[in-house]
């Protein structure tokens, strides 16, 4: 018969954990790193948390362009290989009194018009902004003041990362977005709004918060984006064991508002040694082909953010667990970077695969 810790083991090696060079797994849950990561950065500086359109057989990404304090535009046939130069499409606007810098874009596609929700930042906090399109390229503001602003105490000064979709149902726009300290904000919100401007908030904000029974998100949770697939609300999300540690995440519910469920072998990306991603992985965006998923990130290392992305072959991102054995966690049992469950007991491991043995001193946040 089986032991419980070699169950365990089997579990991890069928949801086929990737690893790196150095013998240290960078991926769960079937999940792949491209091999020629990063797709985009270097030599234009730090580029980060983007928003992913699929149109026919093209993709189109706005990225946050650091160097630019703007929001950028590249475009694919593949997902893989980006136009280059970024090409800047929305930028600053000091005259306002809060978008001295802007990015953290969502873009959405409704009828033959392009909507952005993007951050604004000043002095004091952040804000959430809102622009409309008929090519994604040339934007207009919607409004000269913030459409999101931080007001409840969770929210501290900042309100930032929105995610939002249309609900043709409900015939509402719904929001996901991030709030608390201005470096990483601390926890997720949700909101609605019926024309992208005036946004009610929900009255259990935050909808989804750190868990500090994992070792993984037990800091933070923040930047996600949630993807509607039949009945279910896919959420990826960064979670942050502490401010620089930053890994990605999945979890589900019916109504993207309660009773989430977060994957059994979170985290599913997180940062390599010695590499492009070395010191955190950021923001995932993921679309699904057909035939697989795309899931794009930020890993970065020091100070440098670039844009990489991993791939999930099949549609099934495998929520469906073993049950747990008794007085065990399944979450704790597969997680490579937290927990390893042996006979009897739930017990820490070994912190040989854990990324805070690697990470650097550098790390100095620019604040937005």
């Amino acid at each position: 018969m089986m032991t419980k810790a070699l169950c365990v083991m089997a579990v991890i090696a069928a949801m086929g954990t990737g690893s790196s060079g150095a013998g240290a797994p960078e991926t769960n849950a079937g999940w792949k790193k491209l091999e020629s990561n990063p797709v985009m950065g270097g030599k234009y500086g730090t580029c980060f948390d983007i928003s992913v359109l699929k149109e026919g057989d093209a993709y189109r990404m706005w990225l946050s362009w650091r160097p630019k304090q703007s929001i950028a535009l590249v475009e694919s046939k593949d997902g893989l290989h980006w136009s280059e130069p970024p090409q800047t499409v929305l930028g600053p606007k000091k005259e306002t009194g809060w978008e001295d810098d802007i990015n953290r874009p969502v873009v959405l596609k409704k009828g033959d018009a392009y909507h952005m929700w993007y951050t604004g930042f000043n002095d004091k906090g952040s804000y959430i902004g809102y622009a409309a399109s008929t090519d994604g390229i040339t934007w207009k503001r919607m409004s000269d003041k913030p459409v999101l602003s931080p007001e409840k105490p969770w929210e501290k000064s900042c309100v930032m990362c929105p995610h939002v979709i249309w609900d043709d149902k409900d015939n509402v726009y719904k929001m996901w977005y991030s709030a608390g300290e201005r470096n990483e904000p601390n926890a997720i919100g949700y909101a609605t709004s019926p024309d992208g401007v005036t946004w009610t908030k929900n009255e259990g904000n935050p909808i989804f918060a750190p868990d500090d029974k994992s070792l993984w998100e037990k800091h933070k949770v923040t930047a996600c984006q949630v993807e509607k697939r039949g009945d279910w609300h896919l959420m990826f999300y960064i979670g942050f064991r502490d401010e620089p540690t930053a890994q990605i995440g999945v979890a589900r519910s019916k109504d993207g508002i309660t009773g989430w469920q977060r994957h059994p072998a979170n985290p599913i990306i997180f940062p390599g040694k010695d590499t492009w991603d070395h010191d955190a992985c950021y923001k995932p965006y993921a679309i699904f082909d057909g035939q697989k998923w795309l899931l794009w990130y930020n890993g970065r290392h020091g100070s440098l953010e670039q844009i990489g992305v991993a791939l999930h072959e099949g549609e099934d991102l495998g929520f469906d667990p073993l049950p747990p054995a008794s007085g065990s966690r399944l979450s704790d049992a597969v997680n490579p970077l937290t927990f390893q469950y042996t006979e009897g007991q739930t017990a820490p491991r070994s912190e040989v695969r854990d990324p805070a043995n690697w990470i650097k001193k550098e790390y100095n946040p620019a604040g937005s």
